[in-house]
């Protein structure tokens, strides 16, 4: 089984690469739920939690390898910002500056979380070869397009890439999204934290990325 992991889906190599604990790849939703000045509050939320001092430092220890990918339809998936590995803290600004202007990829189209989540599963076979592998999906709704999120759940679990969640709900209207993804995106070790609305989606993701990299998690 691990030689076919290898050989069908490029995602297990030999060594891990030197001090790198996480490669984290943040799948961000931005189907036609989203809109304009939400588009905004998750990148500048993103260029937020990169400031934070705690997950700064993590990241300028080379510890971390990340990646952004923006997912809408059930063929739109664009890797937005590649795999990176934070040298000093300047490189960090800059990524966080790359992070406030990334243009929104598409616009007008479908959710689908289960092709952004088999797009996501392959970009591990360029990332750099750290001892934990993470995808962390947030989105807005359930799924309208696609093929179901179960099949690539499972592809992810038999790789031992860990799929975390961050739900955004809206004010008032229950956890439907938090279930969505607690039931049937997450794997076995995974987590799902939830955002009240994209006003706090900045501060969730902040909490989220600082659990996801730390070497103890819990």
């Amino acid at each position: 089984m691990l030689r076919c992991l290898t050989i069908c889906y490029g995602l297990v190599a030999a060594a891990p690469a030197p001090g790198c604990e996480t490669a984290l790849l943040l799948a961000m939703d931005v189907s036609n739920s989203v809109d304009v000045a939400e588009y905004r509050l998750q990148t500048d939320g993103l260029a937020l939690a990169l400031a934070d001092p705690d997950i700064a430092k993590i990241m300028t220890d080379g510890q971390v390898a990340i990646a952004v990918m923006q997912w809408a339809g059930a063929e739109r998936q664009q890797l937005s910002i590649d795999w990176t590995r934070i040298a000093d803290r300047e490189a960090l600004r800059q990524l966080a500056a790359r992070a406030s202007a990334m243009e929104r990829a598409f616009v007008l189209s479908d959710t689908a979380p289960g092709a952004a989540l088999d797009a996501a599963i392959t970009q591990f076979g360029r990332a750099p070869d750290c001892q934990r592998r993470i995808i962390d999906v947030s989105g807005d709704g359930t799924p309208n397009a696609g093929p179901a999120t179960e099949a690539a759940r499972q592809k992810a679990q038999r790789a031992g890439i860990t799929v975390n969640g961050l739900a955004i709900e809206a004010q008032g209207h229950g956890v439907a999204i938090t279930n969505f993804y607690r039931r049937r995106l997450i794997t076995r070790d995974g987590f799902v934290m939830t955002a009240r609305g994209f006003e706090s989606f900045a501060e969730t993701l902040r909490r989220k990325i600082l659990r996801e990299i730390s070497r103890v998690t819990g």
